[in-house]
């Protein structure tokens, strides 16, 4: 290669460089800081092709999308002064790449910053809730209340950011003050199944004091009908009877006495002693005088 065809591509070279230094492209998720020797000499908010004065200046970008904040577990004394480990997050978006630029020069920096903005926030606003406040349907208010007091020290520290939104992913109570909970709880628990199992005996006992006194109400009652029944019975056994002794009298004597001979001689282990004219014997009379 000649000398003239190396200068040359040396120019071409050169030239090809300082066009490419000299060009960027902002797109339409980003925004742009011109920055030279450190210092910002323009913003750029609208995407497209730009330029710039190649080697001494150098670009910034930043993006236009909601960017996400994780902030650290913390405990938050409540206005009832009961103790929650809330864990939430937060999204916010770059408005003013100069600012944030300024301020906190890189989304690292930014979310350590805004971190700390969540959680002075979210204990400033909790401080004045109670327990039943943040378990209540007033929860999104509480957030959107955190969200806007971030804002305002945002806005007040100049960091060039909009908090977009705010939210409580969890709200725990810490892990002393939960076995404590647990402990009353069991407790409570306890009480309340002790207390249902005298009701349910004391209710036993009256259902087996009723059931009892209606069991002696009712055998009383079959008792006296049962009287009744047998007095009438023998009542009427009665009244057949002196119908039929009326009738014939001495056949009734005759066969009551066969009933005493059958009744007593029934057992042969028994001796009966008695005179030969025992009017016990009197239907015997003849054959025993035989």
């Amino acid at each position: 290669m000649t000398p003239k065809q190396v200068f040359i591509a040396i120019v071409i070279f050169l030239g090809y460089m300082l066009v490419s230094d000299s060009i960027f492209v902002v797109n339409q998720q980003q925004q742009a800081l011109v920055l030279q020797f450190r210092d910002v000499v323009r913003t750029i908010h609208d995407p497209g092709l730009n330029f710039k004065i190649p080697f001494f200046q150098t670009i910034a970008y930043f993006d236009k999308r909601v960017l996400p904040l994780e902030a650290p577990e913390q405990e938050a004394i409540l206005a009832d002064q009961k103790r929650l480990v809330v864990d939430a997050f937060a999204r916010y978006r770059i408005t003013d790449p100069l600012k944030f630029f300024q301020r906190l020069n890189n989304e690292r920096v930014a979310n350590d910053q805004l971190g700390i903005l969540v959680n002075s926030s979210m204990r400033q606003i909790l401080g004045t809730l109670s327990m039943t406040d943040v378990l209540s349907e007033q929860r999104a208010k509480i957030m959107i209340a955190i969200r806007d007091e971030m804002n305002e020290k945002a806005k007040s520290a100049d960091y060039g950011v909009e908090i977009v939104d705010v939210r409580i992913r969890s709200a725990n109570l810490p892990n002393e003050t939960s076995q404590s909970i647990f402990a009353r709880m069991i407790s409570e628990r306890k009480r309340e199944a002790a207390e249902f199992r005298a009701k349910g005996q004391e209710l036993s006992q009256e259902i087996k004091a009723k059931a009892e006194r209606e069991k002696t109400v009712l055998l009383a009652e079959a008792q006296r009908k049962a009287e009744t029944k047998r007095g009438d019975g023998d009542q009427e056994a009665l009244r057949i009877v002196s119908q039929a002794t009326g009738k014939d009298a001495q056949f009734y004597n005759f066969y009551r006495s066969l009933q005493a001979y059958r009744e007593t001689m029934a057992n042969k282990d028994t001796s009966i002693i008695l005179s030969p004219d025992s009017d016990f014997f009197r239907y015997f009379g003849k054959v025993l005088t035989k």
